[in-house]
């Protein structure tokens, strides 16, 4: 399994450079991991939305605990999935569908192209989704 995520990690490196852009992928595929590697630095460790980088950001970024409070109490599961993997507008600072600030790292279409390995694109992209269905706070 190492051998295979490293053979990842250099293809999805080597797409991402010919994109204008070099893109690394984490051995782990468990969602606190996930976050940590790609989304805390906008989103914080906390994931309220104070990260590092999020004073330059043009967009606030999101409290991501509060997902469910904005939808009246449901974690959207399926949208969030759709939005982590790029199938669906992001909302915020995203910027577009096509080039989410995570790159190829969740989008099962070119994860597919670069391993041949769409399962675990998908794997990727739930076990994140999960994590944050399991970090809402309902108050």
């Amino acid at each position: 399994m190492k051998q295979l995520l490293g053979f990842m990690a250099a293809a999805v490196a080597v797409w991402g450079q010919g994109q204008g852009r070099e893109v690394k992928l984490i051995d782990s595929i468990l969602g606190p991991d996930l976050y940590r590697a790609y989304c805390a630095s906008c989103h914080g460790t906390d994931a309220k939305g104070k990260g590092p980088m999020a004073e330059s950001l043009k967009v606030a970024a999101a409290d991501l605990t509060r997902i469910s409070l904005r939808n009246h109490g449901v974690f959207p599961l399926a949208h969030i999935q759709k939005v982590i993997s790029g199938e669906q507008q992001p909302t915020g600072g995203h910027g577009s569908r096509e080039m989410p600030v995570w790159g190829p790292i969740f989008s099962q279409v070119t994860f597919s192209q670069v391993t041949g390995d769409v399962d675990l694109g998908r794997v990727r992209v739930d076990n994140l989704a999960r994590y944050l269905r399991e970090i809402q706070v309902m108050k």
